[in-house]
């Protein structure tokens, strides 16, 4: 099986209350319960992204849809992928999911 990162882009302001965040968290929890051992690694939240630039200088803000947070998924092929991320909160938040193949060196 290939490993498959995935990039979560936006999702909101995100929870604020002990309710919001016990939701949220039990929508990611349950996600990844689903996809069982396919969960190589479940990632993080990410803060406020930098890019550092072609001539070395170093812009904040991450540009115009800033990462939020990474996981490393096992999946078949990029079909498999693509439907285990179909189930993601961040979806349901308004958020995005970057799909990339990781390349074994």
């Amino acid at each position: 099986m290939a490993k498959y990162l995935f990039v979560y882009h936006g999702g909101g302001k995100g929870p604020t209350t002990p309710d919001e965040i016990k939701a949220v968290m039990d929508a990611w929890g349950a996600w990844f319960g689903s996809m069982g051992a396919a969960v190589v690694d479940g990632g993080n939240p990410v803060g406020l992204s930098s890019t550092v630039k072609p001539d070395g200088s170093l812009a904040s803000g991450g540009g115009a849809n800033p990462v939020s947070g990474y996981s490393l998924i096992e999946a078949a092929n990029l079909d498999d992928a693509h439907q285990k991320a179909r189930g993601c909160p961040i979806l349901s938040a308004g958020g995005s999911i970057e799909i990339a193949e990781v390349i074994d060196m």
